[in-house]
C-alpha cells in the first residue's frame, strides 16, 4: 500500500473537529438539507450496510458546500425502544446508560468513516428537552381532536408484557410472534391512545403528487391508504331485527351473492351464533388471535372458516345466504362484513368450493371451472342483465338508494394509528386522569413530563406498563383533585416523526430554539423541505406516513411553512453477504466496518460502496473488490506524488479531464456513483500516460476525488501546496470549448472484419479517408494483388474495403 490511510485519516479527522469544519453555514441564498434516516443506537453497532447511504448523503453534501450552498447534514440518535428495555430487564441496569454507551460507540465509528455530520446538531429522541417538544406536539393532536382513548384490538406479547406494533411482529408458521425474542403474540382488546390518522388521508394521498419519490414507495403508501369508492348496503338477519352492513366496490355483482362472510372478530358474530355452532366459533375466533393480519390475506393460504348459523336476506331478491365467519376477512376494513360472489372472486371461489357452497354466474364467463375476475356482459342478474358492469353499478346503486338500502361512502385501509406502548422506555404522555373522569394537560411550563428514576424495571402484572410500579409518580394531584398520569408511553415512531425539525431547531446538542417561535418559523422557511433523504425501504410506508401526518397538523397549525417534509427520497440497497444472503449474526456473515477501517481504510470503504453498483440496487460483498478499490486509491496517490505537476498546459488532457468533470457533476446530481467513480477511472488512466500533469487538471480532480474520499483528497490537496481545507474549495467547471475532439479514431476492414485503425482529424473528407485508409500498413499487405470492388466509408467513424 503507497500510503498510510491509518495516519491520513487520524490527521484529517482531528482538523476537521478542531476546524468545526462542517458546521452548517448561514451566509448563502442557496440551502441544501441532506438527511439520513437516523439510527437506532443497538448494542451490534454499524454493520457494512449502513455506511453505503451514509456516504452517499455524504456525498451530496461535501459537493453542495463546494458548489456555495449552506449545508445542514446533520446526525442524531432515534434512542428510544424495546431493544434497551429488554437489555435493562435481563440486566438491571437502566436503559439510559444501555443507550448512552451505544451512542458513544456509533458515533465514533461514524467519525472513522469521515462523514461531514455537523455534530453540533447532534441529538437524541431520549433527551427531556428532546420529548418535551414531543409532548408539546402530542397536545396540540389531542387539542385538535386528533388524539383520543379508545378499545382497540392490539398485539399483545405477554412474555414482553407490552402492545406491539404490526412492524414489531413477525409471522411464524402462521403465529404471530415478536419480532424481539420470538415470542406468542395475540389479538387482545384494550384501551389505547389513538391517533385519527384517517383524518388526513386524502391529504396524504395527494400530497404524494409533487414528491421526488421512487414510484414503488408511493405505491406502497398509496396501497396502505387504500382508498376506495363504493356502497354500504344492508343485509337483513334471517329472523332478527338485525342488519348486517357490507361495504362492496361491486355491486354490480349483488346477484352473485351466495354466501355473507363476517370478521371473527365482527361485534355482531356471537350474536349471530347459533347454540350448535357456538362451540366451533369460540374455538375458530381463539385461533384467530394469534395469526397476523398479513397472513390472513396471503392469498396463498387455504381458505378457512365456520358457519355462525345464522342467515341474511339478500336485499334485491330475497334469497337466503349463511353466514360465515373467516379470517380472510380483517374487522378494520369497510364493515368488518363480505358479500361473497364466489364466481367472480378467487377467494370467494376457494371457500365456497370447500364448504360446498352454491356458485352464480352474474357476469359472461366462457367457462365455469374457475372464477372469472374481468369486465363483461351482466347476467342472471333481473333488470342488470345485458349492462356492462359501469351501467350497471350505476343502475344498481340508484335502486338500492331509492329504497334506503344502501348509501354510497368512501373507505379506506389506513386505519388511525395506535399510540400507546406498555414500555417504560419511552415518552410519558404529558396528561392526567382526573378522579371525575376528565382528562388535563400539564400546563405547558411543567413540560417536560420525566421518566422517574427506577431502580429495577421489571413488568408490572397487571398488563400495563412498568411504570405503573412507581406508584408515588403515578399518583398526583391536579388543582385540588386526585389525579392519575397515563402509564402506557408513547411509541418509537414519536420521536421520529418530528427529528428532521429538531436539527434545523438545534443551537447545540440537543438544545433547542423555541418551535412555536418566529426564530424557529424563520429556520423552517430557510431549510425545509428537506432537499434528499435517504434511507431503508423498510420504513417506506409507516416512518414516511407517520412523519407526513405530523407535519401536516404542524402546517395546519402554522409551524411550519410547507405542506410537505421530505422532497427527495432515496431508498440504498441492502449489502448482502459474499453468498448473497441478508447479512445476520446467525449466518456468521455479518462484516464489521471498523476491520475494514483498519485494514484498508475508510476512502477505501467509502469508494468500494458507492463503486460495487447502483445505489438502490442489492449486492453481495466482495472483498475482492475492495481491494481493487484500495489499488486505485494506490494508483491515485502515486498519480499525483510522483508525476511532475506543471502550471503550463500542453492541452493533451483538455477533452478526458473536461468531459470527466462534466460527467462526474451530471453523475453525482443523479445519484449515479458507480459510473462517476468509473469515469473518474478513465481520467486516472490517461494521465497516467503523460509525462506531467496541468496543476488546475489535478487541483480539479482532487476536488471530485475528496467527496468520495475525503482524507485522501484533502492529503493530496495539501501535497500540492494548498492552505486548510478542501472542503469549500469552489467545485471544478467544465470548459464546453475543450469537449470538442480534434481527432478521432476510425476503424478500417477488409470484408467486414476490422484489419486496422487510424487516427484523423474530426471531419476528414471520404476521398482523404480512403487514401489514408489505402495506404496504412496492414491494409496494403491485404490489398497486394487483389481488386476492390467496393469502398464503404462514414465519416468519422469506418471505412470498408470489399476485395475479391
Amino acid at each position: 500500500m503507497d500510503f498510510s490511510h491509518k495516519a491520513i485519516e487520524k490527521k484529517w479527522q482531528k482538523f476537521w473537529e478542531e476546524n468545526q469544519t462542517f458546521k452548517t453555514t448561514n451566509k448563502n441564498d442557496k440551502k441544501a438539507y441532506i438527511l439520513d434516516m437516523f439510527p437506532y443506537p443497538s448494542g451490534a453497532g454499524l454493520h457494512v450496510g449502513h455506511p453505503r447511504g451514509y456516504t452517499a448523503t455524504d456525498i451530496i453534501a461535501r459537493v453542495r458546500r463546494m458548489q456555495g450552498y449552506d449545508v445542514l447534514h446533520p446526525i442524531g440518535w432515534d434512542a428510544f425502544g424495546l431493544p434497551a428495555e429488554q437489555y435493562a430487564l435481563k440486566t438491571g441496569n437502566d436503559p439510559r446508560e444501555f443507550t448512552s454507551k451505544n451512542i458513544q460507540v456509533f458515533k465514533k465509528q461514524l467519525q472513522t468513516l469521515g462523514f461531514s455530520f455537523d455534530y453540533n446538531k447532534e441529538i437524541n429522541t431520549s433527551d427531556p428537552n428532546y420529548y418535551k417538544i414531543t409532548q408539546w406536539i402530542f397536545q396540540k393532536l389531542y387539542e385538535n381532536g386528533l388524539a383520543e382513548t379508545r378499545e382497540a384490538d392490539v398485539n399483545w406479547c405477554e412474555e414482553l408484557g407490552t402492545v406491539l406494533a404490526n412492524e414489531e411482529v413477525l409471522n411464524q408458521n402462521g403465529k404471530m410472534v415478536s419480532e424481539v425474542g420470538g415470542f406468542e403474540v395475540i389479538k387482545k382488546p384494550m384501551k389505547q391512545w389513538v391517533l385519527k390518522i384517517t383524518k388526513y388521508a386524502d391529504r396524504l394521498l395527494a400530497g404524494l403528487e409533487n414528491l421526488d419519490w421512487p414510484n414503488s414507495v408511493k405505491e406502497l403508501q398509496k396501497n396502505w391508504i387504500g382508498k376506495s369508492q363504493g356502497l354500504e348496503i344492508n343485509f337483513e338477519v334471517v329472523e332478527s331485527k338485525k342488519v348486517i352492513n357490507v361495504f362492496t366496490t361491486r355491486a354490480d355483482t349483488i346477484f352473485g351473492v351466495t354466501y355473507l362472510v363476517l370478521a371473527p372478530e365482527h361485534l355482531e358474530v356471537l350474536n349471530l351464533t347459533t347454540n350448535d355452532q357456538k362451540k366451533s366459533v369460540e374455538k375458530y375466533i381463539l385461533e384467530t388471535k394469534s395469526k397476523t393480519d398479513i397472513d390472513r390475506q396471503d392469498d396463498s393460504k387455504p381458505k378457512t372458516g365456520v358457519f355462525t348459523g345464522s342467515y341474511a336476506k339478500n336485499p334485491v331478491n330475497g334469497e337466503k345466504l349463511p353466514i360465515y365467519i373467516a379470517d380472510y376477512v380483517l374487522k378494520d376494513y369497510g364493515s368488518g362484513a363480505v358479500m361473497a360472489v364466489p364466481a367472480h372472486d378467487p377467494r370467494d371461489w376457494e371457500f365456497a368450493q370447500k364448504y360446498k357452497l352454491s356458485i352464480k354466474f352474474v357476469q359472461k364467463s366462457k367457462t365455469t371451472d374457475k372464477p372469472f375476475v374481468g369486465e363483461t356482459q351482466i347476467i342472471n342478474s333481473e333488470f342488470l342483465n345485458e349492462l356492462t358492469p359501469k351501467e350497471a353499478l350505476k343502475k344498481i346503486t340508484k335502486f338500492l338508494e331509492d329504497k334506503k338500502i344502501a348509501n354510497k361512502k368512501i373507505n379506506y385501509k389506513l386505519r388511525d394509528w395506535l399510540f400507546s406502548r406498555q414500555r417504560f422506555y419511552g415518552e410519558p404522555f404529558p396528561l392526567l386522569f382526573l378522579e371525575d373522569g376528565s382528562i388535563a394537560l400539564i400546563p405547558e411550563n411543567e413540560l417536560p413530563v420525566l421518566l422517574p428514576k427506577i431502580d429495577y424495571i421489571k413488568p408490572s402484572g397487571t398488563g400495563e406498563s412498568p411504570l405503573a410500579n412507581a406508584k408515588e409518580w403515578v399518583n398526583t394531584t391536579y388543582q385540588g383533585q386526585k389525579a392519575r398520569r397515563e402509564t402506557n408511553t408513547m411509541p418509537q415512531w414519536a420521536g421520529s416523526c418530528w427529528y428532521y425539525l429538531a436539527y434545523i431547531l438545534t443551537t447545540s446538542p440537543n438544545n433547542f430554539v423555541d418551535i412555536k417561535s418566529e426564530e424557529a418559523f424563520s429556520l423552517f422557511k430557510k431549510w425545509l423541505p428537506v432537499d434528499l433523504y435517504i434511507g431503508g425501504q423498510e420504513h417506506a410506508v409507516l416512518h414516511l406516513l407517520y412523519a407526513r401526518f405530523w407535519h401536516q397538523v404542524l402546517f395546519d397549525l402554522k409551524i411550519v411553512p410547507t405542506p410537505e417534509p421530505f422532497q427527495k427520497l432515496l431508498n440504498q440497497g441492502m449489502i448482502l453477504g459474499e453468498n448473497g444472503e441478508k447479512m445476520s449474526k446467525s449466518k456468521g456473515n455479518v462484516i464489521n466496518p471498523d476491520e475494514i477501517v483498519d485494514s484498508h481504510g475508510a476512502d477505501t470503504l467509502r469508494i468500494y460502496e458507492m463503486f460495487m453498483g447502483p445505489i438502490d440496487a442489492a449486492l453481495p460483498w466482495s472483498f475482492k473488490g475492495l481491494d481493487g478499490s484500495r489499488k486505485w486509491l494506490d494508483r491515485v496517490y502515486r498519480l499525483i506524488t510522483n508525476k511532475k505537476i506543471t502550471t503550463k498546459n500542453n492541452q493533451n488532457l483538455d477533452f478526458i479531464y473536461n468531459e470527466t468533470v462534466a460527467k462526474v457533476t451530471q453523475m453525482i446530481e443523479d445519484l449515479k456513483y458507480n459510473t462517476a467513480i468509473s469515469q473518474m477511472m478513465v481520467f486516472v488512466n490517461a494521465a497516467n500516460k503523460e509525462d506531467e500533469i496541468y496543476k488546475p487538471y489535478a487541483e480539479g480532480f482532487i476536488k471530485m476525488l475528496c467527496v468520495f474520499a475525503p482524507h485522501l483528497g484533502e492529503e493530496l490537496w495539501e501535497v500540492l501546496g494548498n492552505k486548510g481545507s478542501i472542503a469549500y474549495q469552489q467545485w471544478p467547471q467544465s470548459d464546453a470549448d475543450k469537449m470538442q475532439k480534434n481527432n478521432t479514431t476510425v476503424a478500417v476492414q477488409i470484408n467486414g472484419k476490422l484489419r486496422a485503425t487510424i487516427l484523423v482529424n474530426v471531419g476528414t473528407q471520404k476521398d482523404q479517408l480512403l487514401e489514408l485508409a489505402k495506404n496504412e500498413g496492414n491494409i496494403k499487405n491485404y490489398l497486394h494483388g487483389k481488386q476492390i470492388i467496393k469502398e464503404i466509408v462514414v465519416v468519422d467513424k469506418i471505412v470498408n474495403l470489399v476485395i475479391k
